[in-house]
């Protein structure tokens, strides 16, 4: 009897071998809901024990893994951690940097630049007059901020950042459709 059950152990444990948590963990975790079952079966319930046995011991991994989820967050540099007085979102990787990084940057920012340019064409007119003003795409021209391009377009900055967002997303799938 004892064997049975620890066959079911295991055969419950390995429906969660692609978690990557250890499989020796994972045995213990489910011999606790093993115990639990015996502990609480009833047999007058219809129900066969092998049955609830297998039933509670992936309820415990379940929850344990459920535990590890909500503790174990991983913290990605691109992650939002606020905004600035623009509104915009800041990350980490934009407070975190080094000289090394700064050059690497302002190459990055060349080439994203010159890509933007090239396909400013799918822009309309607005989108186009934010995003060449937010990225200063003109001949020897400065990034402005979206107040700067509010005031001067004579609409609220929130409504700039729209554009300019919009404006992005296109880009973006432009950039993307280019690289199938």
């Amino acid at each position: 009897m004892m064997e049975e059950f620890t066959l079911l152990r295991v055969h419950n444990v390995k429906k969660f071998d692609n978690t990557g948590e250890d499989l020796e963990d994972l045995i213990s975790i489910g011999t606790i809901g093993l115990i639990k079952a015996i502990e609480s079966f009833s047999p007058n319930k219809g129900t066969k024990l092998a049955t609830f046995a297998a039933r509670c011991i992936e309820n415990e991994i379940l929850m344990h893994l459920r535990s590890l989820k909500k503790t174990r967050k991983d913290v990605s540099l691109h992650d939002p951690i606020g905004t600035d007085k623009e509104g915009n979102e800041i990350t980490l990787i934009d407070i975190l940097g080094t000289e090394a990084d700064d050059v690497v940057d302002k190459v990055q920012l060349k080439i994203e630049k010159s890509k933007i340019y090239r396909n400013l064409e799918i822009l309309d007119d607005r989108e186009k007059e934010v995003v060449v003003g937010r990225f200063g795409l003109e001949l020897g021209g400065e990034e402005r901020t979206q107040r700067e391009i509010a005031k001067e377009l004579g609409i609220s900055r929130s409504y700039v950042s729209r554009i300019e967002k919009r404006a992005l997303m296109k880009l973006y799938h432009e950039f993307y459709k280019a690289k199938r």
